[in-house]
């Protein structure tokens, strides 16, 4: 088989799902697509840069086209389908956290959501702050989310509950065992009332 870049990010993102990122080498890579670890550094000349085309790919789901409508809307949803994209694959957040690719679906990426609050009054720099903040927390959180779903899996999440045993009930179900979507809701709000309280600022 001619092994193309294409097949190793095919590859690679199969074996993640199946290992999860720890459990991601090029020797099981090479091994999962029948040639020897060695021939994957002819496309890809370091692990990193491997997960850095994977972190791409994975970026490439997440559709980009907006309706028009208010910005806030807008980046809502934006910041939405960022989660939804690290959601498809076991431990995306994680492939993706501290990338800094600049591969082309990446910039596009960043690039958009930029123009998003460029538009909506921001300036260039506080633009790129805002974008690079708001990512950070959809990737940060949804790394938790992901790792809750592995432990929820494997049956020992009501253990690592006990062990807020301090805590007040409501504070432990709230903080902790809520509903992931409606948390991560609640938290992106607030990212985007600070921007809005930026803009305002700034009339």
């Amino acid at each position: 088989m001619l092994l193309r870049k294409v097949n190793v990010v095919d590859g690679a993102l199969a074996l993640l799902d199946d290992t999860g990122l720890d459990g991601l080498t090029m020797r099981r890579l090479g091994e999962a697509l029948g040639v020897r670890a060695g021939a994957l550094y002819r496309h890809f000349p370091s692990k990193q840069a491997l997960l850095d085309a994977m972190a791409d790919r994975i970026l490439e789901s997440a559709d980009l086209h907006l309706e028009p409508g208010p910005w806030d809307e807008r980046g809502m949803i934006l910041a939405g389908r960022l989660r939804d994209a690290l959601l498809l694959h076991r431990d995306g957040a994680r492939v993706v956290a501290g990338a800094y690719t600049a591969e082309p679906h990446t910039i596009l990426f960043g690039n958009t959501s930029a123009a998003l609050l460029r538009e909506a009054g921001l300036p260039p720099r506080q633009a790129a702050w805002a974008v690079a903040a708001v990512s950070q927390y959809v990737i940060g959180h949804t790394i938790e989310e992901q790792a809750r779903a592995e432990l929820v899996e494997g049956g020992s999440w009501p253990e690592k509950m006990e062990a807020f045993a301090e805590l007040a009930d409501d504070v432990a179900r709230s903080a902790f065992d809520a509903d992931p979507q409606e948390r991560f809701a609640y938290g992106l709000r607030l990212f985007l009332n600070g921007i809005r309280h930026e803009l305002t600022a700034a009339d």
